[in-house]
């Protein structure tokens, strides 16, 4: 256990936790909404901060990342629980499972990535906001050592302890569902709406942390066009329609097994929108085709070649378009490893 960062003492031995949105006052005792931080004699502490769940050495392109060091792989890690409760989650066993996991501090995991062959650390697969103290500590060393950090998140977490991450923090991909329709999210995920990750993303802009967005196209549910259409318009006038933009297929699964997959039709229409709006990087993610690979925005040459969740063929040239000058909304080249 490790005392939590962002949380005000209360009376009565109660505290608040200002980690996330959700803003969690827990009496002495009890856990908050994560089950990952718990009040223990008035004040708080975090119940996972070493405690790691699931290590892979992924491709960055898994996250999915495909504007930020392409063709990279990233040690990816999490802690169990979770602040939100997706009943369609791919990874329920991790996120809603027991708070069990074996001990791996912040020396250990930047170590085991070094020896991975990796290039970056994500924070993934649950909830980093939950471990926060982890990601905070393992992404400074992480820095040290050369490695780059990068986060897959809700985007529940709250302005100030962004604040506090984005020095050590070089790239975040932030998971909508059901482009944010507040109905799917509040019966989906019980959670009451999507504000707080327009907030989240506008603080991420402000810190210069590089930013791609994914939404999860849901069947019957949380496919509606027109609210593709709202998302994709506050994209462009918020972050900028050079934000890479991922359209994902949902497949069935957890408490979720009565909907089919996502239509490619519903996808492309998702896709075309977004292009049609001038939103320079489109992608369509869980699926495999051309719509996954990078194209110039100016001259639509080819510029990165993907294949599945890897990057088959990488053409960019200092941050630009070797067929047209055009500048691409690139970050993280220094960590593209040399073929």
């Amino acid at each position: 256990m490790k005392e939590a960062m962002f949380y005000e003492i209360l009376e009565k031995k109660k505290v608040k936790c200002n980690l996330c949105a959700f803003g969690c006052i827990i009496p002495e005792g009890q856990t908050g909404r994560c089950r990952a931080r718990k009040n223990i004699d008035g004040r708080l502490y975090s119940l996972v901060y070493d405690k790691v769940s699931a290590a892979n050495s992924d491709p960055i392109e898994k996250k999915p990342l495909n504007n930020f060091a392409p063709g990279s792989r990233a040690f990816s890690i999490c802690t169990p629980g979770c602040n939100w409760r997706c009943k369609y989650c791919q990874n329920w066993v991790l996120s809603q499972g027991e708070i069990e996991a074996e001990q791996l501090p912040p020396e250990e995991i930047v170590g085991l990535a070094k020896e991975s062959g990796s290039q970056g650390i994500s924070y993934t697969y649950t909830e980093p906001t939950i471990f926060f103290e982890l990601t905070y500590d393992t992404a400074k060393l992480a820095h040290e050592e050369g490695l780059y950090n990068t986060y897959v998140t809700n985007g529940y977490m709250n302005p100030e302890p962004i604040r506090k991450i984005a020095p050590y923090l070089d790239a975040v991909t932030v998971d909508f569902k059901g482009s944010g329709d507040k109905d799917f999210l509040r019966d989906f995920s019980s959670v009451p709406d999507a504000e707080p990750i327009y907030q989240a993303l506008i603080e991420y802009k402000k810190q210069n942390v590089h930013i791609e967005i994914t939404d999860l196209i849901v069947p019957r549910l949380g496919d509606s066009m027109e609210k593709v259409e709202e998302l994709v318009k506050w994209i462009k006038e918020n972050l900028g329609d050079g934000t890479p933009l991922h359209f994902l297929r949902f497949f069935p699964n957890y408490l979720v097994q009565d909907l089919p997959a996502t239509s490619l039709k519903t996808l492309k229409e998702a896709y075309e929108i977004a292009k049609g709006l001038g939103m320079k990087y489109v992608y369509l993610g869980n699926v495999l085709g051309e719509e996954d690979n990078t194209y110039c925005p100016q001259c639509g040459r080819l510029l990165i070649e993907r294949f599945g969740m890897r990057t088959a063929g990488y053409k960019i040239k200092g941050g630009t378009c070797p067929y047209c000058a055009e500048e691409i909304n690139i970050r993280g080249e220094k960590w593209i490893p040399q073929k």
